[in-house]
């Protein structure tokens, strides 16, 4: 699988990396799932100290142990579980910054972490500090680089304008075009995306529209309503026949220079097989990028405006 260059950074990623929200809660049937995606090419997970309270980076850490040297671990921190699991808080806080990394390296059973993200942020959060104590841990050798998940705009361009960041990830897919405005000040600076969501919930797939998520179906999805997905899917369907509609999902993000890796999850081996051969397809002439450009929306995040 091809690689790309996180920012400035000397990771080289694999195209698609696997988002690990979604590998369940059996141990076995998600070592599978991550090795299926090691076993064709797939060298960056990303995972998250919130996901099913820190379980996830244990199955992440005990599948890639005998192969660390080789695999690309991003996490995140932020979000700090009340005791009882009830929820969760947001904390971005130098202190509990320290103590979560060690949690993630204890879970993940590393010595450190490839890409360490802020999983949020605000503009009541002290970036400076946030920036400070990421810098501090690349001192410390326990993270290697770091970067935000975030898609307001306030945020990723105060973050952008601060430091040296690696990445942002963002919701990025046909359907929501919101980071295609910030990618010239992205470029600018040198910081790659990181796209989650490539196929929108699921829309962007071969499933039937009515087996979607039944949010899908009574709000549709983001600016669209579920008559407008109707239609949108029945003419990408028309103007590209000959194409599945996974691949048009993967290989618009992809045209981006800008996007560093897209990051679908997976439930399922067979799942992570079809999303690896959808990103490995053909890629999309420039008259298939202006007629897909034409046929959707490009919205705006119209929230956290500076």
């Amino acid at each position: 699988m091809n690689k790309r260059r996180l920012g400035k950074s000397d990771l080289f990623v694999s195209e698609m990396g696997l988002g690990c929200m979604s590998l369940g809660h059996d141990e076995n049937k998600a070592k599978e799932i991550i090795h299926a995606a090691l076993d064709h090419g797939v060298n960056y997970l990303d995972t998250a100290d919130l996901y099913d309270f820190g379980i996830n980076e244990e199955f992440v850490g005990k599948a890639v142990k005998s192969v660390r040297k080789d695999v690309i671990i991003a996490t995140k921190v932020g979000n700090k579980w009340h005791e009882d699991h009830s929820g969760w808080s947001w904390d971005a806080s130098k202190q509990y910054i320290k103590q979560a990394v060690k949690d993630s390296l204890s879970r993940l059973q590393t010595d450190y972490i490839d890409l360490y993200q802020l999983h949020g942020g605000t503009m009541e959060d002290n970036h400076d500090e946030v920036i400070d104590t990421f810098k501090e841990l690349i001192k410390e050798g326990v993270i290697r680089y770091y970067g935000i998940s975030s898609i307001r705009p306030n945020v990723i361009s105060s973050f952008a304008s601060k430091t040296d960041l690696t990445s942002v990830m963002m919701q990025y897919s046909l359907l929501d075009r919101r980071p295609e405005e910030w990618m010239p000040l992205l470029k600018e600076h040198e910081i790659s995306i990181i796209a989650r969501g490539p196929i929108a919930k699921g829309i962007l797939s071969d499933r039937a529209l009515t087996q979607k998520a039944q949010s899908v179906l009574q709000k549709g999805y983001l600016t669209y309503t579920y008559e407008q997905l109707t239609e949108l899917l029945s003419s990408l369907k028309e103007a590209f026949a000959s194409r599945p509609i996974e691949e048009l999902a993967f290989q618009y993000v992809l045209s981006h220079e800008e996007v560093g890796a897209v990051i679908p999850g997976a439930s399922s081996c067979e799942q992570v097989l079809k999303n690896i051969k959808a990103v490995q397809s053909q890629k999309l002439s420039a008259e298939e990028l202006q007629l897909l450009r034409s046929l959707t929306t490009a919205n705006k995040y119209e929230q956290h405006r500076i």
